[in-house]
């Protein structure tokens, strides 16, 4: 007969990615049961025929309300990002991120769940996000991306007049090994083909209001390209903008649409931008 275990270290097994930090809350909260009673103490015995689950818990925190979840299956989850929350952890931030709080909402469930990332917005950047629930849901959805099959559609206020009332931005971006993205030297140099379609929503007194659709989805595309067409997206100091933009960056997700993982139905999700975002008048 197996030895038993502590229900720190089933815990383990069973959320391999939680933080000890997660763990400890998890049980001081009440949120760990063993034969569906409530258990707190981390060096409990275990014996391997006991059922560890995780529930709600007393203490459990919500979503915050400007995280918003606008669909959930058993596959996939698509939710709307606000401003200044971090998609994924990074050696600085490691709680406050969507991730972490999307993965106590899906560890809560029956059976507990955990959220797999198929793609990411930037900290400073607004709206559509989709995970997946499976590695197999992860898989057939990031085929979708790297196939530039999924619909990914954003408005932005930039500075200045943009004069064309249409056009497409096609550029090559190299990324270095501090992370910036920079557009490379020539469009038969190295780095990775980027391409941004847009077009004029709105023409104010000295910013513009774009539409966006992506060709392809590098990081930090449509901010570097937009930079370089000397319109840089309003809040973005990294890459030359002037303005402060009250705290954030204007440039939000407002619509995203794939094919479901598993049943394949077509799927659209739309995000409407920030007031200061949306064209206040109907020309331009």
């Amino acid at each position: 007969m197996a030895a038993p275990l502590t229900l720190a270290a089933r815990l383990r097994v069973l959320f391999p990615e939680a933080s000890g930090r997660s763990l400890k809350q998890w049980l001081a909260v009440g949120r760990v049961r063993v034969n569906g009673a409530v258990v707190r103490d981390a060096r409990a015995a275990v014996r391997p025929h006991d059922a560890v689950a995780l529930g709600p818990g007393a203490g459990r925190r919500p979503l915050p309300p400007d995280l918003r979840i606008l669909h959930e299956d058993g596959d996939c989850l698509v939710f709307d990002k606000p401003a200044g929350l971090l998609t994924i952890a990074t050696e600085r931030e490691r709680d406050r991120t969507a991730y972490r709080m999307l993965w106590d909402h899906l560890a809560g469930q029956t059976p507990p769940r955990r959220p797999f990332v198929v793609h990411r917005l930037d900290r400073e950047t607004s709206g559509l996000v989709v995970i997946a629930k499976s590695p197999t849901a992860k898989r057939r959805l990031q085929a979708q991306f790297e196939a530039r099959s999924v619909e990914r559609v954003y408005v932005a206020l930039v500075e200045g007049l943009v004069k064309a009332g249409a056009g497409t931005l096609t550029s090559r971006l190299v990324e270095d090994r501090s992370l910036r993205v920079r557009p490379a030297r020539g469009r038969a140099g190295p780095g990775k083909e980027a391409i941004t379609r847009y077009r004029v929503l709105e023409r104010r007194r000295d910013t513009t209001v774009l539409e966006l659709v992506l060709g392809t989805g590098r990081r930090r595309q449509i901010r570097v390209q937009l930079a370089t067409l000397g319109h840089p997206i309003v809040g973005d100091g990294d890459h030359g903008s002037r303005r402060r933009g009250g705290g954030r960056l204007w440039l939000h997700a407002t619509r995203l649409g794939f094919v479901h993982p598993t049943t394949g139905r077509p799927m659209r999700f739309d995000s409407p931008p920030p007031p200061d975002l949306r064209p206040r008048a109907t020309s331009v």
